[in-house]
């Protein structure tokens, strides 16, 4: 009896160990396709704050930047990363940098449609021709 007894509790304490759980690891701002839709040349810091939460990089030497990061690792699987930059001319946003964002997926809350929302001529030069 005693003989079968250690082996059992060294396989009860070693065959757990075979089936490690890894869990999903989820770092930064989320980026939000619906969210990112909002975002438009000239509005000002604290409405982007407000739409975006604090940017996950401040760079105390580029003031007029804000980096929004947002990075996903599914347990064992590989991780993605998605990048949103916002440039600031004084207090409102000059221009905003995409193309960092491709490649996500909507199932995580982190994609990004670089064609959405569609914008027609009209609409881009405030309903007048030029």
């Amino acid at each position: 009896m005693r003989n079968l007894l250690i082996p059992a509790l060294l396989a009860a304490l070693f065959l757990p160990a075979c089936s490690i759980y890894r869990i999903d690891v989820q770092q930064g701002n989320t980026l939000d396709t619906k969210i990112i839709a909002h975002l438009k040349e000239g509005m000002s810091r604290k409405q982007v704050r407000f739409l975006m939460g604090t940017p996950l990089i401040q760079d105390p030497f580029h003031k007029s930047r804000w980096d929004y990061v947002y990075t996903f690792k599914p347990g064992g699987g590989k991780m993605t990363r998605q990048h949103l930059t916002i440039f600031f001319a004084g207090d409102k946003v000059a221009r905003i940098d995409k193309h960092a964002l491709r490649g996500g997926t909507d199932e995580v809350g982190m994609g990004f449609d670089p064609d959405y929302p569609p914008v027609s001529r009209e609409a881009a030069t405030g309903g007048h021709a030029h």
